[in-house]
């Protein structure tokens, strides 16, 4: 596995989640302290999916998110590129559909959004992805993206890349069905840009009106964005 500072290899990366699928949420919750619920609940809220909808869960693992995302009576299809992710969550009873960020098997203009939960960060081409995205959204769409991101308060800050990632790793490399790909998800998170950056980042991949907000102190941010509408 290469190092997260380091390109990716997706058919590494895919490998890796494979690897971690069978404890996987299991392991969220426990290195995020049961904060992943809350966080996945505000991320509900800012995506507002409603009846009639179409969403796209990019990333969506064993697709925890895309059920929650659902209930509300949009239309959710859950997207990973592991195989062994989807798998996991072939019981939810939703459309799950296998497919490379870069590469989406979608029609353009398919969705009225489109939602990420921390797997931007595992794109070999974040802004390639961006651009994709943007492709299978309907003019006036929307993006969502929940990731983690850099503390603002300098102390926070300071403890959370000392102390609280790394004990954070270690709980989940107790319980994960694989523990060294947990050294991977460690330096992503170190290698991530800030919000500030991020958002520049969405902004340069086509999209407008990119806004941020931050949860717990900044350690997770939602970032939520616009497809321009059509000249016509």
């Amino acid at each position: 596995m290469a190092r997260a500072s380091l390109d990716k290899d997706p058919a590494d990366v895919a490998a890796m989640f494979d690897g971690v699928a069978k404890r996987y949420d299991r392991t969220n919750s426990v290195m995020t302290f049961g904060f992943d619920r809350r966080w996945r609940v505000i991320t509900g809220r800012v995506l507002d999916a409603r009846p009639g909808e179409r969403v796209l869960d990019l990333a969506a693992g064993t697709g925890v998110s895309t059920e929650e995302y659902a209930r509300g009576g949009a239309w959710c299809v859950a997207a990973d590129f592991s195989l062994g992710m989807l798998q996991g969550g072939r019981d939810r009873g939703l459309p799950m559909v296998a497919a490379d960020a870069l590469k989406l098997p979608f029609a353009d203009e398919s969705f009225d959004a489109v939602t990420i939960s921390f797997g931007l960060r595992n794109f070999v081409d974040t802004s390639a992805a961006l651009t994709e995205i943007a492709r299978v959204v309907k003019p006036g769409g929307r993006l969502v993206v929940c990731e983690v991101s850099t503390p603002t308060f300098a102390p926070i800050r300071f403890v959370y890349r000392k102390f609280a990632l790394r004990l954070m790793t270690w709980f989940g490399r107790r319980v994960s069905s694989n523990p060294d790909a947990y050294v991977y998800l460690f330096e992503s998170m170190l290698t991530w840009p800030n919000q500030r950056r991020l958002a520049e980042i969405i902004a340069d991949s086509g999209w407008r009106s990119v806004e941020w907000m931050n949860l717990t102190f900044g350690v997770v941010a939602i970032h939520r964005a616009w497809k321009a509408k059509s000249a016509s």
